[in-house]
């Protein structure tokens, strides 16, 4: 009995033993195993405090972008795509240009097209709702961002982008008045159905019943072929008005009409007659610049500034940031006195001698910095 209790107490101290051991291996790799996964993984808290920028601008790079314009005739317009090229290009998105010219049902066969070759975002050019709802209501529901430039498309979910129409008119108007005394005969050449002409239309009949001394002896204008047609129909009205004042000045509501408007008056070598426009491209600087012409004065928006506009709000809204519904664009007055004499000066150069030309900075946000860096 005695010799068996001895056995059996030794083996009840090593089975202790083992027991012991087990546990404490057990312990250290369980707090070793611990240890590396802390290591490996951050805390909760870490984790939603790391930064997701470079991941949002990460899903930003490579969009596609479509351009869908009503017409693109002029200097004026082919600065407007090299704007919106330029800053598509500067985020690492390509652009493609899909042109109408000026035919209403092409360009909703355009934007139908780009919605169905699944671009990522479109910019509208001018346009009208008649022809465009139905086609942006369709790339809305398709979760396609959608954002205008001078059309009166009023579709929840697209962002409209407009010069400030009537300050721009106005600015050029008052001159007007005011170089004439508020008094003569001008010429108004302007053209219907077009949303930005629309709303400069608003500000013309403001200054008529202001000056009722400045009476309108003719008004025209059309969209197609809208330089030479303006240079042939002014110079039809000045053989009708030959003699020196009677035509004081001529108010034109595109530049491409003050640019038929100011050729037709310097061939018929009148110089009682000044031009006052609206737009500005490279090619209008140049008229303006030039003493011998009649066209001294025009107020605008960059053209390059308004795609980089429209560019930078659809990217804000690519990367999800809410967008006001509807953007104006900051405009400018430019005169031929406030330009140099000695030299010609492209609109690159501009902002040298205007204040406000080509330094816009509207929806241009920080991270666009680090996107344009990245790419």
């Amino acid at each position: 009995m005695k010799k068996i209790s001895k056995i059996s107490l030794s083996l009840l101290l090593a089975a202790v033993l083992v027991i012991i051991a087990a546990c404490g291996n057990k312990n250290t790799t369980n707090n070793a195993n611990s240890g590396a996964a802390e290591s490996a993984a951050p805390s909760q808290d870490a984790a939603s405090a790391a930064p997701s920028g470079d991941s949002d601008l990460a899903s930003l790079k490579g969009k596609k972008v479509a351009l869908v314009m009503q017409f693109n005739t002029g200097t004026f317009s082919a600065q407007y795509v090299e704007g919106v090229k330029e800053q598509v290009e500067k985020f690492g998105g390509k652009v493609q240009v899909f042109a109408s010219d000026n035919d209403l049902v092409k360009m909703a066969s355009n934007l139908d097209a780009a919605i169905n070759q699944g671009y990522d975002g479109i910019l509208l050019d001018h346009g009208q709702a008649s022809a465009l709802e139905a086609g942006a209501k369709k790339a809305v529901a398709k979760g396609i961002k959608v954002i205008s430039f001078d059309s009166d498309l009023n579709v929840d979910g697209v962002t409209m982008l407009q010069q400030d129409d009537q300050k721009m008119a106005d600015l050029t108007l008052e001159q007007l008045a005011k170089d004439t005394g508020g008094k003569g005969n001008i010429v108004k050449v302007w053209v219907a159905g077009f949303a930005p002409m629309e709303r400069r239309q608003i500000s013309y009949k403001a200054f008529q019943a202001k000056y009722p001394d400045i009476k309108e002896v003719a008004a025209f204008g059309n969209a197609n072929n809208p330089q030479v047609d303006t240079q042939a129909q002014m110079k039809a009205i000045l053989t009708k008005y030959p003699k020196p004042g009677q035509i004081t000045a001529v108010w034109a509501a595109w530049d491409e009409f003050a640019k038929g408007a100011a050729r037709a008056i310097q061939e018929a070598g009148r110089t009682d007659i000044k031009v006052y426009g609206i737009d500005m491209s490279d090619e209008d600087l140049q008229m303006i610049q030039d003493p011998n012409s009649p066209w001294i004065a025009s107020a605008a928006t960059d053209p390059k500034d308004i795609g980089r506009v429209q560019v930078r709000t659809l990217y804000k809204m690519l990367k999800g940031e809410q967008v006001d519904k509807t953007i104006t664009l900051e405009s400018v007055y430019v005169s031929r006195d406030q330009l140099p004499t000695d030299k010609k000066i492209n609109t690159t150069e501009l902002a040298q001698y205007v204040d406000g030309w080509g330094s816009s900075t509207q929806n241009y946000e920080d991270w666009m910095k680090e996107l344009e860096a990245q790419n």
